[in-house]
């Protein structure tokens, strides 16, 4: 139905004007409410994600390139300096152009002059006993084609300038362009080669990154913290306390904020902040004692060529090996390897093949026979082998014994062992009388057959316990790199357990280094408290603050009774020669290991000399281990060694605790007088 009247048309413009200010309100309150948003997003990008968005603009924009730090000293315990580093001014160069062959072709001539006019700075002012550089060697230091570094990163074009070159390059800056002038450093090692294979040594770290595994893994993981990065050319330990003492002696990088523009080039004023240089490494090494203990090597080698030991010379005696132990701290105070090498002059040589023989078969050098560093222990077995039967009840301190010079073991007495040279020491009252002897069959006899009799087939395990709990056979726990565990030959299963057992108690089971042979001495000097053998006292910063001091640790304990000590200790007293005017009561056990060689296909026994000993007998204050290969019986080959140690030792320190250098000091000054 119709309506029959019409609105009032004020009330439809009333009703029209009340809608559109609804929608004006809405449109008002969505601009605002839109406005405030972007504001707010504007904010939160300026004042909160501003500083990372910036940081990222500016790593798109600046590159930050290493500067190798110059490395810590290690320096000995008479505070020699071993190894350490000395500034050099080296030059770099940025490349500021693109000088590549495929879009940088124009730009290359100008390259060329570049390298021309450097050389000629070079042949003017540089050392004329230096290496002469060419334009090619720049040319090619320059890598125009960016092969080896990105565009922005510094090149080395020369190590160790001279002052006037670094003068001369300083005030023509302005037409060489990319130029600067670097300090780096150079290692040196002392000059009479102190304990070069202990010491180790250095090589660039791209050569150390496809070899060592650390450095492999660091190349592969490169931080991102410019202070912590690797570069190519910087120098890094590769061997020795050089290597196990890395993170220590290498200190800081510096780095150069390089600005680069989109072609990947430097491009702009560069900012520099400075290397820290890495901490010093004190060792316990005496330069002294270390000196004295590599001479007297090198003197009984040519000695043993020319003088005759059990009736002939020893022309294969050529290698040479001993380490010195504090009894009571565990501190080694000297480490040989010999013959070593110069580690400041190792051109032409292949240093990683002059490894530290006394921690390793890989040593420096190989006798006439080629034998390795690691031989058989020969008698130096014996005082823990009469332990091992005294702790095991086989005897007592007062058991007697009668050798007759052979004993036979095995099946039917198939076997034999004889005493060495045939001897036979008739009735012994003890068994300090069979270590002092040297008695084969007693060891045989009386720890052998017994302890397989104890034991049967598990003999040969309790014997190995025994072997580990005085450090044969095991890591001595040195602060080095490539220690070798030693070669139990007694584990061997192709022999009978009884033969193990016989062979073993006399010293041709087992095949040690000379470390492990001193660790073993110093515990039996301490009786029974197996001590970490430990090169560095101590790390300081470059002000001298102490940042680790290294204590002595004893790895493990042996309880033994007192008597059992007492006795064996006692039976460490054979003869020997070169010690005759010695002034102290010490103990010692020769060694004389004989091992098969080959040569044109026929078979030749030759014996190795093995000594060690402690000295003085009551609160001894120095264990001391010495393996000639190939130089006979170890009394006459490895004892002399031992002796001008111990004599060094007693110089520097006092086996008594008085240092005798302190008395001759006071002889010198009232003879001024």
């Amino acid at each position: 139905m119709k309506k029959a009247y019409s609105e009032d048309p004020r009330q439809e413009e009333a009703s029209r004007r009340r809608h559109f200010n609804i929608r004006l309100n809405i449109f008002f309150f969505s601009a605002f409410a839109i406005f405030t948003v972007i504001i707010v997003r504007l904010a939160i990008i300026q004042f909160v994600e501003g500083p990372t968005l910036s940081a990222q603009e500016s790593s798109l924009n600046v590159k930050n390139v290493p500067l190798p730090p110059s490395r810590g000293s290690i320096i000995s315990r008479d505070n020699v300096k071993l190894a350490y580093s000395t500034p050099v001014q080296s030059l770099y160069m940025t490349l500021l152009k693109d000088y590549s062959k495929n879009t940088g072709a124009k730009n290359r001539p100008e390259a060329m002059k570049l390298a021309a006019d450097i050389v000629a700075v070079f042949n003017k002012y540089g050392n004329p006993k230096g290496e002469k550089l060419t334009v090619d060697d720049v040319v090619k230091a320059m890598d125009l084609d960016s092969k080896i570094n990105g565009g922005y990163a510094p090149r080395r074009l020369k190590v160790d300038l001279t002052d006037k070159e670094v003068a001369y390059f300083m005030e023509h800056k302005e037409d060489f362009p990319g130029i600067d002038v670097v300090e780096e450093s150079i290692r040196h090692y002392a000059s009479n080669s102190i304990a070069v294979q202990t010491i180790g040594y250095v090589k660039k770290f791209k050569g150390a990154s496809y070899s060592l595994p650390f450095y492999k893994e660091l190349r592969e993981a490169q931080s991102t913290d410019p202070s912590e990065q690797y570069i190519d050319t910087e120098d890094v330990g590769y061997d020795g306390l050089e290597y196990q003492y890395q993170s220590e002696l290498r200190g800081k990088n510096g780095y150069k904020s390089v600005p680069i523009n989109q072609q990947n080039m430097a491009d702009g004023v560069s900012d520099i902040i400075p290397p820290v240089k890495g901490n010093d490494v004190h060792t316990n090494i005496d330069s002294y004692v270390q000196q004295k203990t590599q001479e007297a090597i090198t003197d009984q080698l040519k000695w043993l060529h020319t003088h005759a030991v059990s009736g002939k010379t020893h022309p294969n005696a050529q290698t040479g090996y001993a380490v010195a132990i504090e009894v009571d701290t565990g501190k080694v105070v000297a480490m040989a390897s010999m013959p070593d090498y110069d580690p400041n002059n190792n051109k032409g040589w292949n240093i990683e093949n002059y490894q530290n023989g006394t921690i390793t078969p890989y040593m420096s050098g190989r006798s006439g026979h080629d034998l390795e560093s690691v031989v058989l222990m020969g008698s130096t077995i014996k005082p823990l082998s009469v332990l091992i039967g005294l702790n095991e009840k086989l005897f007592s301190t007062s058991t007697p014994y009668t050798d007759r010079g052979i004993t036979h073991f095995g099946k039917n007495d198939s076997g034999s062992v004889r005493n060495s040279q045939g001897h036979n020491y008739g009735y012994l009252k003890s068994p300090a009388e069979a270590i002092k002897h040297s008695s084969n069959v007693f060891m045989v006899d009386m720890i052998s057959k017994l302890l397989y009799k104890k034991y049967h087939e598990q003999g040969i395990d309790k014997w190995d316990k025994y072997m580990k709990q005085f450090g044969l056979g095991v890591s001595t726990e040195v602060d080095l790199p490539k220690e070798y565990l030693g070669y139990r030959e007694y584990m061997n299963k192709k022999e009978t357990v009884l033969s193990r057992l016989v062979y073993s108690t006399w010293g041709q089971q087992g095949k040690y280094t000379t470390l492990q042979l001193a660790q073993y001495t110093a515990m039996l000097a301490n009786r029974g408290k197996r001590l970490q053998p430990q090169l560095v006292d101590k790390i300081t910063d470059q002000q001298g603050k102490v940042v680790k001091q290294f204590t002595p640790k004893v790895l493990n304990k042996v309880d033994f009774k007192k008597s059992y000590w007492d006795e064996v200790i006692k039976g460490m007293a054979t003869k020997v020669s070169a010690f005759d005017d010695f002034p102290y009561d010490f103990a010692r056990k020769t060694g004389t290991s004989t091992q098969d060689v080959y040569k044109d296909g026929r078979r030749i026994q030759t014996d190795n000399g093995v000594f060690i000993a402690f000295a003085p007998r009551k609160n001894p204050k120095l264990a001391v281990a010495v393996v000639i290969p190939e130089g006979g019986f170890g009394a006459q080959s490895a004892a002399p060694v031992a002796r001008k140690i111990f004599d060094a030792y007693d110089y520097q320190y006092g086996l008594d605790g008085v240092p005798k250098k302190t008395l001759k000091s006071a002889t010198d000054s009232k003879t001024n007088e």
